[in-house]
C-alpha cells in the first residue's frame, strides 16, 4: 500500500516452514476440490453448519491462523508495539516456523503511516470465526452475521470473545479493521459494533449475569463511542450533507489482489471496450515500467516501486488514475465489492453517500442512546438521539424518493441523486429510520428484487457479483429482518423460504455452503463475467444467515416443509 498515509512494506521471501506450507496447501485444497468429493462434509445441513463453527475457527495457537493466500509471503505475526508478547505466541512462532515481530510504532488512527518489512497476521487475544476459503482472517461486517449464527447456536461465550477483539483492534490497531492483516490498516468496513454489544449484553442478561453484563455493557460502551467517531471525521464526511461515506486512506491498488494478477487489468480492458461508458477512470501513460518511467506513472496512477500490482495494472500505455483507486479501495471499506452502484466497478465509491451507510448509523447512534440511558448517563443519551434525529432528516432529504417509493445513494460530488435500484433501500427499515408510509412503500418493491431463489442484490445485470443475478446472506438477511421488524412477516417469512430453498438445494448437491447465490437459477454454480469469479465455501455469513431465517419461519408458524423431490443438480441439468 502506498501514499504519505498507509502501509509501505519491502516485498518478503517465500522460505516457509514445511508446518505452513501445508496448511496452506490443505486451505487451497479445500477451496479447489469439489465440496461433495469431501465426504465428511455429506450430513444433513444443520450438522453441517453446527460443525463449521469449529472448522472455521482460528487462534493464536493455530498454525492455520497464520496462511494468507491472497499473499502467499511468508507468515509473519505483529504484535502491537506496547503489548507484551503472550507465551502461546512464542509458541506460535516456533511451533510454525512463522516470524514473530513488534509494530514499530503505537497505532493511534487507522491510515497512520507505518513502514513494515512484510506484510502479516495481526494479534488477536481471543478466538474467532473465519468466512472461509480465502478470508481467513477475522472480517469486520462478516463478525457480526456470524455473531449472530454463534449465538443462535449456543455459542454466545465465543461471539462475546469476537467482540473483545474488536475492542482490542480499537485499543491497539486505530479501529474495527476490515480485517486483521496489516495491509488493512488504512480501512475499515460497514459499522456493526453497537449491535453486536447489544446483542452479547443481552445473552449475558439472559444467563443471569446481570452484573457482569452492566460492566461488560460500560466497557462497550467506551469502545462504540470511539468507533463511531471514526465515522464523523472529515474523511469519511460526504461533503456538506450531514451523512458519512466510505473512505479509504491508503494510495493505489490493495495488496491482497496480489492472487488474481488480472483484476485491474480487466477493469482496463472494458473501459477500453466500452469507451461509450463516460468515467474518467483510464489514464495514459509509459507502456512498460522502468526507473526512468516509475515517477510518472506514480503521479499519474501508484507507485509501482511500493506494490507489484500496480506494476502489472495497465493494459498497454493505460493506466487507471489515482482517483480511481480511491474509489476502489472505498468500495473495499463497503463490503459491496463490486457492483455498478457508485460507477463501473464502483469506482466513484467516495463520491458518494451510502444509503446503507447512513442506516447503520442511524441505528448505531440510537444504539448508543440506550446504553446511556442503561448506564445512567441522561446528557449523552439525549446527544446521541440528537445525532441520529439529524442523520435521518439528512437520509430523508438526500436519499428518499417519494414517487419512486425507494431509497437511493446520493452523489455529493455531481450533488445528484442516484437512480441505481439496490438492496440497500431495505437498510432503512432494518434501522428503524424509515416512517410508517416509508416502510409500507419500500416493501411494495420488493418484488423488485425478489426472484425465484430470493433477493437479488440490484435490478442491473453488470456482470459482477454484487449485482444482478446474485444474492447475498447478509444484504438479504437485513432486508428480510428490516421487513420483520416493521411487521411484514408474510413477505419476510416467503423471501426466507426461496433463500433457504436455494441454499439447501445446492448444498444437496455439492455437500458445501457458499458465499453467494445466482438467485435467478437458484444455483450455486455462479457465472461471473467480470471482476471476483471465485465463489468461496464455508462460509461464515450464510451458515449464520440460513439458521437465522430458519428461527424466523419457526417464530412465524411457517416451518420449513419437508422436500418432496430431489433437487436437480447442476451436474445434471
Amino acid at each position: 500500500m502506498q501514499g504519505r498515509e498507509g502501509i509501505r512494506v519491502r516485498r518478503a521471501g517465500k522460505r516457509w516452514s514445511w508446518s505452513v506450507w501445508v496448511v496452506l496447501l490443505a486451505i487451497e485444497g479445500a477451496a479447489a476440490v469439489p465440496a461433495g468429493a469431501q465426504q465428511e462434509q455429506a450430513a444433513p445441513i444443520d450438522t453441517y453448519i453446527a460443525k463449521a463453527w469449529t472448522t472455521l475457527q482460528r487462534s493464536m495457537l493455530d498454525c492455520s491462523t497464520l496462511v494468507d493466500t491472497k499473499v502467499k509471503t511468508k507468515p509473519v505475526l505483529y504484535l502491537p508495539a506496547d503489548f507484551a508478547e503472550p507465551a502461546e505466541v512464542a509458541a506460535l512462532g516456533k511451533k510454525c516456523g512463522v516470524d514473530v515481530e513488534r509494530l514499530p510504532v503505537k497505532i493511534e488512527r487507522l491510515g497512520q503511516e507505518i513502514h513494515l518489512p512484510a506484510q502479516g497476521l495481526l494479534y488477536l487475544p481471543n478466538r474467532y470465526v473465519v468466512p472461509g476459503g480465502r478470508f481467513n482472517e477475522m472480517y469486520g461486517w462478516d463478525s457480526y452475521f456470524i455473531i449472530l449464527g454463534l449465538m443462535e447456536s449456543g455459542h454466545e461465550d465465543l461471539a462475546r470473545d469476537m467482540v473483545e477483539n474488536f475492542f482490542f483492534e480499537i485499543e491497539h490497531y486505530g479501529g474495527i479493521l476490515n480485517a486483521n492483516r496489516t495491509y488493512y490498516l488504512t480501512r475499515s468496513q460497514p459499522p456493526f459494533l453497537s449491535s453486536e454489544i447489544r446483542d452479547v449484553w443481552a445473552a449475558e442478561q439472559a444467563a443471569g449475569r446481570r452484573d457482569d453484563a452492566r460492566a461488560w455493557l460500560e466497557r462497550g460502551y467506551r469502545y462504540a463511542v470511539r468507533d463511531h467517531a471514526l465515522w464523523t471525521r472529515e474523511a469519511h464526511r460526504a461533503g456538506n450533507t450531514g451523512l458519512a461515506r466510505y473512505y479509504d486512506y491508503g494510495e493505489g491498488p490493495v495488496a491482497e489482489m496480489a492472487d488474481d494478477d488480472a483484476y485491474y487489468q480487466n477493469v482496463i480492458q472494458w473501459l477500453l471496450d466500452h469507451p461509450e461508458v463516460k468515467t474518467g477512470y483510464l489514464v495514459d501513460g509509459p507502456e512498460s515500467v522502468t526507473p526512468a518511467s516509475r515517477a510518472k506513472i506514480t503521479a499519474l496512477s501508484c507507485d509501482p516501486s511500493l506494490s507489484a500490482v500496480c506494476a502489472r495494472a495497465h493494459v498497454g500505455r493505460h493506466w487507471l488514475t489515482r482517483d480511481f483507486y480511491k474509489g476502489d479501495r472505498a468500495m473495499r471499506e463497503s463490503g459491496f465489492d463490486p457492483s455498478f452502484r457508485f460507477g463501473v466497478f464502483d469506482g466513484s465509491t467516495h463520491h458518494y453517500a451510502a444509503v446503507g451507510l447512513n442506516a447503520l448509523l442511524y441505528k448505531y447512534e440510537r444504539d448508543l442512546a440506550w446504553m446511556a440511558e442503561q448506564l445512567g448517563k441522561p446528557g449523552a443519551a439525549k446527544q446521541w438521539d440528537e445525532e441520529a434525529a439529524a442523520r435521518r432528516a439528512a437520509m430523508n432529504r438526500y436519499f428518499w424518493n417519494a414517487e419512486k417509493g425507494q431509497y437511493f445513494d446520493y452523489d455529493f460530488v455531481a450533488g445528484k441523486p442516484s437512480t441505481y435500484e439496490y438492496l440497500t433501500t431495505f437498510y432503512p427499515l432494518w434501522a428503524g429510520a424509515a416512517s410508517a408510509d416509508q416502510t409500507r412503500s419500500v416493501e411494495a418493491h420488493v418484488g423488485v428484487f425478489e426472484k425465484k431463489g430470493g433477493l437479488a442484490m440490484s435490478t442491473t445485470d453488470s456482470g459482477v457479483q454484487w449485482d444482478l443475478p446474485y444474492g447475498w446472506a447478509p444484504a438479504s438477511w437485513i432486508a428480510i429482518d428490516g421487513m420483520e421488524k416493521e411487521d411484514d412477516t408474510q413477505d419476510a417469512a416467503r423471501v426466507s423460504r426461496e433463500f433457504m430453498k436455494t441454499i439447501r438445494d445446492n448444498y444437496a448437491c455439492d455437500h458445501t455452503i457458499h458465499e453467494k447465490y445466482n438467485v435467478v437459477s437458484a444455483s450455486s454454480n455462479v457465472q461471473v463475467a467480470l471482476g471476483y469469479r471465485q465463489n468461496v465455501v464455508g462460509f461464515g455469513w450464510t451458515n449464520a444467515v440460513y439458521l437465522k431465517m430458519e428461527h424466523l419461519l419457526r417464530d412465524a408458524g411457517t416451518p420449513e416443509a419437508a422436500e418432496t423431490q430431489p433437487p436437480v443438480c447442476a451436474a445434471a441439468q
